[in-house]
C-alpha cells in the first residue's frame, strides 16, 4: 500500500497474494512471465521520474529486468532506472521505489532483521542466500555474542552507542539483550549514561530516532506527525529538553530521554516498539555552549517563551489527539518546572497525560517508603519528611505522600501536609516566604522561623525521612547524615538526583556516616558497600519500576485520564513485590531481574483501579487482569517467516 508521505515504499504481501513466501518472491501462478519470474527476489518496481524545466515528467514504472539491457546511456553503465542521468542539474530527481521485503531490504529493516538467525528455508524464500555468511546462529547465541561485545567497552558512552547501533539494526535482538541483562544494561541505555549521551548527542548522532518538531513547523504539526511511518501509536514520550536530568538545558539533544524511556516501555513493560513514538519539541535553547557548538543539531536561537511557546504546545496536543485518538498516552519528560506543572494542570482534564518527573517519581518513592515501614516500623502518618529540593520531583513526591497518608487516616490532605517540609535554594520553605514562592511551593509553607542550612532544618524539624531531589551533588554532607543518624535508629535517606554526579550523597557515604544504620536508596545505581564486616546492597529508586507497567495498565484498559488513585495503586503494587530476602539485605525495592513480573503486577492493579473509577473504556473487564497483562506484553523472540 502506498503512503503519500513516505520516501521508500514496500508491497504489502496481504495485498499481493502472488508473493510465494508471503514476503518475497512471485509464485508461478502470477501474471508475470517466466523471464520476469527468473530474478523475482531483487525485482523492484521503480518510479524513475524526473521533471524538466518545462514541467514534463520523464520516466515511469519500470521492472529492473527490463532495465538490464546493455544499451548505452548518458553516464555509462546499465539503464538509468532512477532518471538521474537523464535529468539535467536543474531538474529534480524523485527517489521513489517499491520493492518486496526480501534480500537487502529485509536485512536493513530493524523490525524484521534476524542477522544470522535466518534459517535455510528463510534464506531461500527471502533471497538472502549469499548475502549473509552460511552459519545459522540462534537468538540465544547472538545475545551471548552481543553481551560480550558490549562488555569489551570500558567507557559507558561507548556501550550506549553500541546498544543504539544494535537497536537500529536488529530491534528484537536489542530488546532480548536488554531484557536478559537488564540490571547490567539499564544504566547503559538510561540513567546515568543517557545524561552524557544527551550532552554529546550532536557528536554521536548518526541516524534520526524519533520525531523532531520545531518552531519552524508551527501550523504544520499534524502534517509532521503523519510523516511518522507507524500509525497505531499508543505512547508518546515528549520533551522540550529544557531540564534534562540534573544537567540543565540541552535543547534538541534531549531526544536521548524519550528514546531511552520508550526503550524501557518495551523492554520492561512489554509495550510494542512500533506503538511507541519519541518526540522532541525544539523551541531553541538558552545554553550558550550548544548555540556555539559546531555539531549542535537543533535550532540556533534562544528559547521561545510565553504565548509563542504555549501556542506551539497547544497545536501539538491538539494534533496528537486528532491523529491518534482519545486514548493516546502522552508522557511529559524533563520540562522545566515552570512549564511542567502548567502543562500537566492544563491538559490532565482533556488528554491522557502523565509527567514522569512529577508523578512517576512520586509513585516509585512512595512505594519505597511503604516498603521501608517494615524495616523501621510505624505507619506513614507516624513519620516526618524533609526534602532537599522543591521542584517537580520534590513537590510531586510530597503531594503523593500526603494523599496516601490522608487515605490511611481519613484526615484532610491539608492536615497531612504539615508532616512534610521542603528546603529549596533559599532555605526552609516557611509561611513568611509565601508571597515570593512559586505556586507549586505554597502548599508546603508552614509556620516556622526561617532556616537557611539543611543541617539546622534537620535539627529543628527532626525528620525520620530525608529525601534529596535538588539536582545538586554531595549536598548530604557528613554533618547532615550524622544529624539524621543521631535522631533515628534507622534513618531513611533517599538520594534521588540523577545522574550519579548529581546524587546528594553516595551509598558509601550514607552507610559509613550513619554507622551502617541508614535505609538507603538512590536515583542512579551504586555498587554494594562493605562496612564493619557487613555488605550493604543499596536500592535504586528508579522510575523504570513504575512507568512501563503504569503505561501498560493504561493501554490495556483503554483508560482515558490519569487519576491520582492510579498512582497510589501503582506504588502499592510495587511495594508488595519486595520479598523477605530483599528486606534481609536492607532493600526497599525488588531486583530488576523480575521486572516483567513486577510490571505486569503494576499494570493489573492500575487497570483494576481504572475500571473501578470508571475511567477504562475497554469493555468488558478481563476476569484475570494479571494474566491479561502478561499476555499483552511484547515478546522479543524471533518469529518464523513464511
Amino acid at each position: 500500500m502506498f503512503s503519500s508521505n513516505a520516501h521508500s515504499f514496500m508491497f504489502s504481501c496481504e495485498l499481493y497474494p502472488q508473493c510465494k513466501s508471503g514476503i518475497g518472491g512471485w509464485s508461478s501462478g502470477s501474471d508475470f512471465s517466466a523471464s520476469q519470474r527468473r530474478r523475482s527476489a531483487p525485482s523492484r518496481v521503480t518510479c524513475c521520474a524526473s521533471t524538466s524545466s518545462s514541467g514534463k515528467t520523464h520516466g515511469g514504472f519500470l521492472m529492473e529486468e527490463e532495465a538490464s539491457g546493455t544499451s548505452t546511456i548518458a553516464g555509462g553503465g546499465v539503464r538509468d532506472v532512477y532518471g538521474e542521468d537523464r535529468a539535467t542539474e536543474d531538474q529534480g530527481v524523485t527517489p521513489w521505489n517499491v520493492s518486496v521485503s526480501c534480500g537487502y531490504t529485509l536485512l536493513r529493516d530493524p523490525h524484521f532483521n534476524k542477522g544470522l538467525a535466518f534459517n535455510d528455508k528463510e534464506r531461500d524464500s527471502h533471497y538472502l542466500r549469499g548475502l549473509i555468511p552460511p552459519s545459522v546462529l540462534s537468538q540465544e547465541t547472538q545475545v551471548k555474542k552481543m553481551i560480550q561485545h558490549i562488555r569489551q567497552y570500558e567507557v559507558p558512552l561507548h556501550k550506549f552507542v553500541a546498544m543504539m547501533d544494535l537497536q537500529g539494526r536488529n530491534e528484537r535482538l536489542f530488546y532480548r539483550l536488554l531484557l536478559d541483562h537488564v540490571e547490567e544494561l539499564l544504566p547503559v541505555v538510561y540513567t546515568p549514561t543517557v545524561g552524557e549521551a544527551c550532552q554529546k548527542y550532536g557528536n554521536i548522532f548518526m541516524s534520526p530516532q524519533g520525531l523532531y518538531i520545531s518552531l519552524k513547523d508551527k501550523g504544520r504539526i499534524l502534517e509532521v506527525l503523519r510523516n511518522w511511518p507507524e500509525r497505531n501509536i499508543q505512547v508518546i514520550v515528549v520533551t522540550d529538553g529544557e531540564r534534562i536530568l540534573g544537567l540543565g538545558d540541552l535543547g534538541c539533544q534531549g531526544m536521548g530521554i524519550p528514546v531511552g524511556k520508550l526503550s524501557l516501555y518495551t523492554a520492561l513493560g512489554g509495550v510494542r516498539p512500533s506503538s511507541c513514538l519519541p518526540i522532541t519539541i525544539d523551541v531553541g535553547t538558552n545554553n550558550e555552549n550548544l548555540l556555539n557548538e559546531e555539531f549542535y543539531i537543533g535550532l540556533r536561537q534562544k528559547r521561545a517563551t510565553g504565548q509563542e511557546y504555549a501556542d506551539l504546545l497547544q497545536e501539538f496536543m491538539n494534533a496528537v489527539k486528532q491523529n491518534y485518538g482519545e486514548k493516546i498516552l502522552v508522557q511529559f519528560e524533563d520540562f522545566a518546572n515552570h512549564n511542567a506543572f502548567d502543562l500537566l494542570e492544563k491538559y490532565r482534564s482533556t488528554h491522557l497525560v502523565f509527567n514522569d518527573d512529577i508523578q512517576g517519581t512520586a509513585s516509585v518513592v512512595l512505594a519505597g517508603l511503604i516498603a521501608a515501614l517494615k524495616l523501621v516500623g510505624g505507619d506513614l502518618p507516624d513519620h516526618k519528611f524533609l526534602f532537599l529540593g522543591a521542584g517537580e520531583a520534590g513537590t510531586g513526591i510530597a503531594e503523593l505522600i500526603a494523599l496516601e497518608t490522608s487515605k490511611r487516616t481519613n484526615l484532610p490532605v491539608e492536615e497531612m501536609r504539615k508532616n512534610i517540609w521542603l528546603v529549596d535554594s533559599k532555605g526552609l520553605i516557611v509561611d513568611s516566604r509565601k508571597e515570593s514562592l512559586q505556586h507549586f511551593k505554597k502548599p508546603w509553607a508552614h509556620e516556622h522561623e526561617p532556616v537557611e542550612e539543611l543541617v539546622d532544618a534537620i535539627n529543628d524539624i527532626k525528620p525520620t525521612v530525608l529525601i534529596g531531589t535538588s539536582g545538586r551533588g554531595r549536598t548530604f554532607t557528613k554533618e547532615v547524615i550524622e544529624a539524621m543518624a543521631s535522631l533515628n535508629e534507622k534513618p531513611i535517606i533517599l538520594s534521588l538526583s540523577n545522574p550519579t554526579s548529581q546524587s546528594e550523597c553516595t551509598a558509601e557515604e550514607a552507610y559509613t556516616w550513619s554507622q551502617g544504620r541508614a535505609i538507603f536508596a538512590s536515583g542512579s545505581p551504586f555498587d554494594p558497600v562493605e562496612y564493619d564486616g557487613k555488605v550493604f546492597m543499596p536500592g535504586q529508586s528508579n522510575n523504570a519500576y513504575i512507568f512501563p507497567g503504569f503505561g501498560l495498565g493504561l493501554i490495556m484498559s483503554g483508560t482515558i485520564r490519569v487519576h491520582d488513585d492510579l498512582l497510589l495503586a501503582a506504588a502499592q503494587a510495587l511495594a508488595s513485590q519486595v520479598a523477605e530476602e530483599d528486606y534481609d539485605k536492607g532493600l526497599i525495592y525488588p531486583p530488576f531481574s523480575n521486572i516483567r513480573k513486577i510490571s505486569a503486577h503494576i499494570a493489573a492493579k492500575v487497570a483494576a483501579k481504572a475500571y473501578e473509577l470508571g475511567l477504562a473504556t475497554n469493555i468488558p473487564q478481563p476476569k484475570d487482569l494479571m494474566k491479561f497483562a502478561e499476555s499483552s506484553m511484547y515478546t522479543p523472540a524471533y518469529r518464523d517467516y513464511r
